[in-house]
């Protein structure tokens, strides 16, 4: 493993940037859909290999982010795609864009080190540091962190106790460790354990269903984007929701809540109400709760969620918190709108306004329920500290192609479930569509681009996990003390290439 290491240290720049992108995306590999954990800890421990060589430099962090990004962010040109005569030119330089501004955040913890000389370990918390920067700077991006390589295995339920970010630290840890000039009985211990932690973390079938357990009907369409908004279209679609919707029964009972996706209603909320009606009679009186668009009496638009009654009048509702940049608002509109440019999804040429605060919306007969519509369901510090019966999460992930970026954002929602121990709904108008359970067990699923329906009962919520107790303060008290550590090992190897 050394004369590897070696030999990339001795290349020329070009090359060895080239090489160390090359190893990003093997790294990349882990990532969902490919799930790969293996690709990713190897090409983690030959990077950490060759930073104990020759330490960290800035453009070696950028250069293998770059890697790992533009491999998987590769769907980001999708929804410059739905309107390509448009946007489509776009779409190269943002996928370049956001890779290389995403690397940037890798190359900093890289570059910190070096200056600092604070060697591996000190690599090993700065790039922690920079992966919570990263989920939370500007408007925050938790897409394909590190810690993100286990969710399709069972080591992923480790995020109950430490979160994302925890998971993000233990992977540099451990590829960290096994990249030291440390016995090769250590290596076999680390490497056992991993398996042996996803053995025992596997949380087996689920429990079987009570028999009074509340059903919901979870409903999706399955409309392509581009048709989304064709008003010769929308009838066609309506009736699609509606057979859907009704007969609202799962077997012999009836279901107690019926779930539409984001932005499911094509009409502004202000005149939806007979689209909402009708709804709530293809729904048997059951609970309606849908994504809607409504416009208050400053003008201003708005990505809702509504909650209707048995005859579809609404009884709460929550407008969404956190926007996508570019896509749902343009930032610095000012300056960015005289060069053509607007957001991908504005309405009458304006994009959406932000909500007031993140809350609890309450669904008639099951309890509170915390809403998250789309890009919300990935940031787990906007939660919130009141706890619902469950989560709801509805979302239009035809703006994301039809396979990385939909199965990437169906993981993140499963993570949060994870995480708190909640149960989560999950109503996607193309997909993935699915009940998971507060071990992050999918007990009923509708794949991406498949219209169909759902009846599948609400699971009870956990008790609260550590993570719901705690968050990330036991994760920043150990960045703390590694750096601490890694400061002292500093005057013990001025170098800084040390452990």
């Amino acid at each position: 493993m050394a004369r590897s290491p070696a030999r990339v240290a001795a290349w020329p720049w070009p090359v060895r940037l080239a090489g160390l992108a090359s190893l990003g995306a093997i790294a990349a590999l882990g990532q969902v859909p490919a799930s790969w954990p293996v690709a990713t800890l190897a090409a983690l421990v030959l990077l950490f290999a060759l930073v104990r060589r020759s330490g960290p430099r800035f453009w070696d962090g950028w250069a293998f982010g770059m890697g790992h990004f533009a491999l998987s962010l590769r769907w980001i040109v999708e929804p410059f795609l739905v309107e390509p005569e448009r946007t489509g030119w776009m779409a190269p330089f943002a996928l370049v864009l956001m890779a290389g501004g995403l690397a940037l955040f890798w190359g900093a913890a890289f570059g910190l080190a070096r200056r600092l000389r604070l060697g591996v370990l000190g690599l090993v918390a700065l790039w922690t540091a920079a992966e919570v920067l990263r989920a939370l700077a500007l408007t925050g991006f938790p897409w394909v962190m590190i810690g993100h390589v286990w969710s399709g295995t069972p080591l992923i339920q480790l995020a109950s106790v430490m979160g994302v970010h925890g998971l993000t630290l233990l992977t540099l840890g451990v590829a960290a460790l096994i990249a030291a000039p440390v016995a090769g009985l250590l290596r076999g211990a680390v490497i056992l354990g991993l398996v042996g932690g996803a053995v025992l973390l596997d949380p087996g079938p689920a429990p079987p269903v009570a028999p009074d357990a509340l059903l919901v009907r979870i409903v999706q369409p399955n409309v392509p984007q581009n048709e989304k908004w064709d008003p010769v279209l929308q009838p066609g679609h309506l009736r699609r929701l509606l057979s859907l919707s009704g007969p609202a029964t799962g077997g012999s009972r009836p279901v107690s809540l019926v779930v539409w996706p984001e932005t499911a209603v094509a009409d502004l909320l202000d005149w939806a109400g007979p689209t909402l009606a009708m709804g709530a009679e293809a729904a048997g009186g059951a609970p309606l709760a849908t994504g809607v668009v409504r416009q208050d009496e400053q003008g201003r638009y708005f990505n809702s969620l509504v909650v209707t009654d048995g005859q579809g009048a609404v009884t709460d509702l929550y407008d969404k918190v956190h926007l996508v940049p570019f896509g749902e608002y343009m930032p610095y509109r000012d300056v960015l709108s005289r060069l053509g440019l607007r957001a991908l999804a504005e309405i009458q040429g304006q994009g959406f306004a932000t909500g007031t605060s993140g809350r609890l919306i309450d669904i008639p007969g099951i309890g509170t329920a915390r809403p998250l519509i789309c890009y919300e369901g990935i940031f787990p510090e906007e939660i919130g500290p009141d706890r619902p019966r469950f989560f709801l999460l509805v979302t239009n992930d035809a703006w994301f192609g039809r396979r990385a970026g939909p199965e990437q954002h169906f993981a993140l929602g499963r993570l949060r479930a994870i995480e708190l121990g909640l149960p989560l709904i999950r109503a996607a108008n193309t997909g993935i569509s699915a009940m998971i359970d507060g071990k992050g067990r999918i007990l009923a699923s509708l794949p991406l681009h498949q219209a169909g329906a759902l009846d599948v009962p609400l699971p009870p919520a956990l008790a609260p996990t550590p993570y719901a107790r705690w968050g990330d303060i036991p994760l920043f008290t150990l960045l703390v003390g590694l750096a601490a550590v890694a400061f002292w090992q500093r005057g013990i190897d001025p170098k800084g290439r040390g452990a």
